[in-house]
């Protein structure tokens, strides 16, 4: 099984962005637990700040990967394109956020993806990449 993880802007900031929002943790660092925590699982990551660098990357697995787990940031609420990109291919995207968006500014209560995508996690910390991870593989073995 391979899955891709793509982060959208300012999240390569983690650990350092808001701490008490998305807490202390770098992503780099919990990256490595979670490959970790399961061996059979091939992950790629990629991080950009730019719109057109996340799609063109969608586009490249997208055909390829068993999965891919995304955090488009505040691209989440803005970007027509980016769930445009998501309905051009095959592989099953999940949407994940660090923060509950539903219990933060209006504007985030609204994703241009999630209509997109197989599900949305959301409010769980890092974890909510764990759980997303755990979707795909019980996705995979029905």
């Amino acid at each position: 099984m391979k899955i891709q993880i793509i982060n959208g802007p300012n999240l390569n900031l983690l650990g350092k962005r808001e701490p008490g929002i998305y807490g202390n943790l770098s992503f780099d660092n919990y990256y490595e637990q979670l490959k970790k925590s399961y061996p059979d699982v091939e992950f790629d990551y990629f991080q950009s700040n730019t719109e057109g660098l996340l799609i063109d990357k969608l586009h490249e697995v997208g055909f390829s990967f068993s999965g891919i787990i995304l955090n488009a940031g505040a691209y989440t609420h803005t970007s027509v394109a980016l769930g445009d990109a998501i309905r051009a291919i095959n592989t099953p995207v999940i949407e994940v956020h660090i923060s509950n968006v539903h219990n933060r500014e209006s504007y985030r209560h609204v994703s241009m993806i999630a209509s997109a995508c197989l599900g949305t996690i959301s409010g769980f910390g890092m974890n909510s990449y764990r759980l997303a991870v755990e979707a795909l593989i019980n996705k995979e073995h029905k």
